[in-house]
């Protein structure tokens, strides 16, 4: 039988940058797994009838899958052992994301994206911990999380970028097939770069918690997709919408009495914490909520090509990287505050631009208009994250680091689930098959809501605070 070590006691991993790479590479898989499928919605939708949801249902249940059983996921693999749970999570993701490229319909497609969702939960978590853990040097420690931070940011920035390109010139099926040779490299260097570690320490696993708070973010989101079909005021929707609630308030009372909750409540009381998650979420919503509309807006309407969305999306996504490194000096000299309220203004004024541009000067304008709205967007990231991580003791580090990471999942799949709603009631198509100007207009404007939202909760929350 496999020994684990002593509680805490820890091998050193003799080339720790040679595992910090191959870790970084299965997390820049895991994000642009969950970006470049923007570019290829069009294209599923042509090639898949959808009985399950809606084509928003692609992205919309791999991010609330994976922000309900991530800090499970990272419990689990602390105790049985982080190489072991990180292999298991890279075979289950090699796997689905093969399911993914074969699917036959749109139901297939979307319940092979759930068990992506389920191993992406369980492989960041465990590939964190260890990069975590096989450092001693805390200097090292630090550029190494810096590094694997820098690597999320890519891979949602090369998801955008690579997800045109593939689905234009090699078919849709392969921005997940591409997964499947990179799995495979993982999975043979693991057992040589990586030892196993573990902390045995842990008694209790919240189980329930994790099942109750995932099927409630899955049902409101369902029921929230489901209104264009439905109504506001039909059986279908109130009584899903009573069931959510039901599993919101079984939840709370679970973390309540659990011995070692999945979200211990007591983190809450940092209000520069709350803050940073709640702009965090709406900044989500506005990011994740847009790029959904903008790709059906611009292939179904504009005719542009996968391949010209792609392009398209580069100067947001640069310009987004610029946004973060301006955010984060001006915020060492300024504060919070003035940081998140300009990052949030801008991204409303991104919108506002690409509303109000008639069709002929889009091909121009918009690449300004996405620009101001990348800068936001890096911004507002910026602001959220250092928010969310201050004034927190050093052994909740992990679990705030958690809790934003969640956070930002659940608003990018509640912005998509939301704007996906209002473009299908505004285009008078609850299939969304074909988008109209109208609905386009309508959902940018709930964007503009979000920023305005969010302008307002850095203006409460933030109150010209630095970081520590």
């Amino acid at each position: 039988m496999h020994q684990f070590e002593h509680p805490n006691q820890i091998k050193q991993n003799p080339n720790p940058w040679r595992a910090l790479t191959l870790l970084c590479v299965s997390f820049f898989m895991v994000v642009t797994d969950s970006t470049s499928v923007y570019a290829a919605l069009p294209s599923i939708e042509k090639s898949l009838e959808f009985s399950l949801g809606g084509p928003e249902w692609i992205i919309i249940i791999y991010m609330l899958v994976f922000a309900g059983l991530v800090l499970l996921g990272g419990r689990i693999s602390d105790y049985f052992g982080r190489r072991r749970m990180f292999i298991i999570g890279v075979i289950a993701f090699t796997l689905s994301a093969m399911l993914c490229g074969f699917a036959w319909s749109g139901k297939a497609l979307i319940l092979a994206r759930l068990l992506q969702g389920v191993s992406a939960a369980i492989m960041t978590p465990a590939a964190l911990s260890i990069v975590i853990n096989i450092f001693k040097n805390e200097k090292e420690k630090n550029k190494a999380i810096g590094i694997w931070g820098a690597m999320g940011g890519i891979g949602a920035t090369g998801g955008l970028l690579i997800g045109g390109p593939t689905t234009e010139w090699l078919g849709w099926e392969w921005i997940f097939f591409i997964n499947v040779p990179i799995g495979l490299i993982v999975l043979a260097l693991a057992p040589i770069l990586l030892k196993e570690s573990n902390d045995r320490t842990i008694t209790n696993f919240d189980i329930p918690g994790a099942m109750l708070i995932t099927g409630f973010l899955l049902i409101i989101a369902y029921v929230i997709t489901g209104i264009p079909e439905y109504g506001w005021k039909s059986n279908h929707t109130v009584l899903l919408f009573i069931g959510s609630i039901l599993l919101l308030i079984a939840f709370i009372q679970v973390e309540k009495k659990a011995k070692e909750p999945l979200v211990p409540f007591r983190i809450f009381q940092s209000p520069i914490l709350v803050g940073g998650n709640l702009l965090m979420l709406f900044a989500g919503m506005s990011v994740d909520g847009m790029l959904y509309i903008f790709t059906l807006f611009v292939q179904q309407l504009l005719g542009y090509t996968a391949l010209q969305f792609g392009l398209t999306m580069t100067a947001m996504t640069v310009l987004s990287v610029l946004g973060v490194y301006v955010g984060q000096h001006i915020i060492s000299r300024l504060g919070l505050q003035i940081v998140g309220i300009s990052g949030m203004i801008l991204l409303g004024t991104g919108m506002v631009l690409i509303n109000i541009l008639p069709v002929e000067q889009m091909e121009w304008m918009m690449l300004i208009a996405l620009s101001i709205f990348g800068i936001g967007m890096g911004a507002s990231f910026v602001v959220a994250q250092i928010a969310a991580l201050s004034n927190v003791k050093d052994e909740d580090s992990g679990l705030a680091s958690g809790i934003v990471e969640t956070t930002f999942s659940v608003g990018g799949a509640l912005g998509i689930a939301i704007l996906a709603s209002i473009s299908q009631v505004f285009s008078g198509n609850p299939n969304l098959e074909t988008i109209t100007a109208t609905g386009v207009n309508y959902a940018f404007n709930m964007v503009i809501l979000f920023s305005i939202l969010g302008v307002t909760i850095t203006l409460l929350f933030f109150k010209r605070l630095r970081p520590t």
